[in-house]
């Protein structure tokens, strides 16, 4: 068995201490109002800092952006002061920290939002087969959104840099723009989200023109070996499905990504989850038109990673649900030990059950 998973990784400034990366998953432990539980999600953060590069859970960089009860932001000064606490006790540890930047779009609802936020998206279309969960009422169907003027695109655009900036100071290694899963940046590129006419929609090129406006913004607000971005190329989380020229619009995505000089690709695959496979050719015309560090992602145990990496398909690994049972996963890999499995009933519940509560191995 190759030790290549376990070996150091140059990321464009950083020195990864391996190839393992913890993904970026929502978690819901943050206040009401939207600040990071210093004391509770340092632990959750700091204890799973024997990966490489943790990628933070999603972020709102706004309080447009802001879909699920209890995820964090960087869009005001507590939240920037709460998550230092988290990226202290990580660096203490050897690790590497990302921010995922995260705007849910017309994946939201109003009882989790600030009161002065609504829910805006590229066209007046509602994600059909998503349901919200709120705390005051259980699941919702998700509303329809308001479509985003220019005026709009421009000021979601200097949210994402805000945010981008605010994670700096709040001593994240860089950001991860979250372009997958449905949310607001996948929304533009998805022709059956965005109905658009202008210069935003249509073609793969307009449809892509949103994205790379952040991406390009962000980049030089904080340096492009600072920023990454997250893509699930054929993925069908809230609403967004497969579409004619997928596999060209995503092509032609990743090689404009190039010439913005992007730290790293994030592709996620969530098969393992019950959504259709991404056609192994488009992730090989992926990696080969960005040419830059790819992250792979989705259903990964040790032994599929390795051979992923031995085979050159990326350079690092993302786990997910192993990371939330295993703070330990790395050495668990390492030395082939148990992996333990997780409590699903308490993925999205407040307090330290099923977060900071599961133990080492002996």
């Amino acid at each position: 068995m190759s030790n290549t998973l376990f070996e150091p990784y140059t990321l464009g400034n950083l020195t990864l201490k391996n190839k393992v990366v913890m993904s970026p998953m929502t978690r819901c432990r943050s206040t009401a109002a939207h600040v990071p539980h210093t004391e509770l999600m340092g632990e959750y953060y700091q204890q799973r800092a024997n990966a490489g590069l943790i990628i933070t859970e999603g972020t709102a960089p706004s309080a447009n952006g802001v879909g699920y009860a209890r995820i964090p932001g960087l869009y005001n000064a507590a939240q920037v002061e709460a998550w230092k606490t988290v990226t202290d006790r990580v660096h203490a540890e050897g690790a590497k920290i990302f921010a995922q930047l995260m705007h849910t779009g017309r994946v939201s609802h109003l009882l989790n939002m600030p009161s002065d936020a609504e829910i805006v998206g590229p066209s007046a279309v509602a994600a059909q087969s998503t349901q919200m969960y709120t705390d005051q009422e259980g699941n919702q169907k998700v509303p329809v959104p308001r479509a985003m003027t220019t005026a709009d695109i421009e000021q979601a655009i200097q949210e994402f840099v805000s945010a981008a900036k605010n994670a700096i100071a709040a001593g994240f290694d860089g950001v991860e723009l979250h372009a997958a899963n449905g949310y607001l940046l996948e929304q533009f590129l998805n022709p059956h989200a965005n109905h658009r006419t202008d210069e935003y929609g249509g073609s793969k090129e307009n449809r892509a023109r949103f994205v790379l406006e952040i991406a390009k913004h962000v980049t030089e607000a904080i340096g492009s070996e600072r920023t990454g971005i997250r893509l699930s190329p054929g993925g069908a989380f809230n609403d967004v499905l497969p579409f004619d020229d997928q596999h060209e619009s995503f092509v032609y995505l990743a090689e404009e990504l190039k010439g913005l000089d992007l730290v790293y690709v994030h592709l996620v695959d969530h098969s393992a989850m019950g959504a259709p496979a991404v056609d192994i050719e488009t992730k090989k015309a992926i990696r080969d038109a960005f040419g830059g560090t790819i992250i792979v992602s989705g259903g990964y145990n040790r032994d599929r990673a390795t051979q992923d990496l031995d085979d050159g398909l990326g350079h690092l690994v993302a786990f997910g649900r192993p990371f939330i049972a295993n703070p330990d996963l790395v050495s668990r890999m390492k030395e082939g030990k148990e992996i333990a499995q997780p409590n699903f009933d308490l993925f999205y519940t407040p307090g330290p059950a099923g977060y900071t509560d599961y133990p080492t191995a002996s």
